[in-house]
C-alpha cells in the first residue's frame, strides 16, 4: 500500500469501488473479530501504549464488509428511523469502514452503544485526541463540518491517513474532503488511486 492510498476519500460522492483489503489484522488480542489494516493497527497500538490507556479505551468497530454495512444500515433504519440513520450511518459502499482504515472507539465504561459510542473530549479520550495526529489518525467527522462530510458529528470515529497528513489536517482544522481538495497534487494522486481501485 502506498501513502496515497491512506488518503482515499470515501463518502456519498466518492463511493468505494475496491475489493476487501488483503492486509487486515485484529486490532488487538482482546478483540480478535475487530479488524483494521496492518499499518493502521500498528499505529493505533503505539498510540494507545503512548498514552497509557490500558483497558480504558476499547475498539467498537473496524473493517466492515459491504454485506455488514448493508445489514447495519437496514437495522438502523428499522430501529432508529431515516433521519438518524442518514446522520450517523453511511450508505453501503460509502462507508470508511469498508476501507479498513477507520476505527470507532469507546470509553470503557458501562454499556457501549455500537452506533454512537461514548468518547468524550476529556480524560484518557482527550489524551488520545491530543496525540492522535502524531500517529497518523484524525477525528474524521468533527462538529461544525457536517455540511462538508455529509455525516453528523462523530467524536468516536477516527481515520488513519498517515503522517504528516494527519498533523496538517489537525493543525488546520480541516476535514479530509477539504484537505484533498486544497492540494492539487494530492487530488491528482487520489484520482489515480481511485481509478486503480476500480480495476
Amino acid at each position: 500500500m502506498t501513502m496515497n492510498e491512506y488518503l482515499i476519500l470515501v463518502n456519498a460522492e466518492h463511493p468505494l469501488k475496491s475489493t476487501e483489503p488483503t492486509d487486515l489484522v485484529s486490532v488487538c488480542a482482546e478483540y480478535p473479530d475487530i479488524l483494521i489494516r496492518r499499518e493502521a493497527q500498528s499505529a493505533l497500538s503505539a498510540l494507545l501504549l503512548a498514552i497509557g490507556s490500558g483497558d480504558q479505551i476499547v475498539p467498537v468497530s473496524g473493517y466492515r464488509s459491504r454485506a455488514e454495512q448493508v445489514e447495519i444500515y437496514e437495522s438502523s433504519l428499522k430501529e432508529n428511523g431515516l433521519e438518524f440513520t442518514r446522520k450517523y450511518v453511511a450508505l453501503p459502499g460509502c462507508s470508511e469502514h469498508e476501507t479498513g482504515l477507520a476505527i470507532d472507539l469507546a470509553l470503557n465504561e458501562g454499556e457501549i452503544d455500537f452506533i454512537c459510542p461514548d468518547f468524550p473530549y476529556d480524560g484518557i479520550c482527550g489524551d488520545f485526541r491530543k496525540a492522535a495526529a502524531d500517529f497518523g489518525f484524525i477525528e474524521r467527522y468533527p462538529k461544525g463540518k457536517e455540511s462538508v462530510t455529509g455525516i453528523g458529528h462523530e467524536p468516536w470515529h477516527f481515520r488513519y491517513v498517515g503522517c504528516p497528513h494527519a498533523r496538517t489536517i489537525t493543525e488546520l482544522a480541516l476535514t479530509l474532503e477539504e484537505y484533498i481538495s486544497s492540494c492539487p497534487d494530492k487530488e491528482k494522486d487520489y484520482e489515480k488511486d481511485k481509478a486503480l481501485s476500480r480495476n
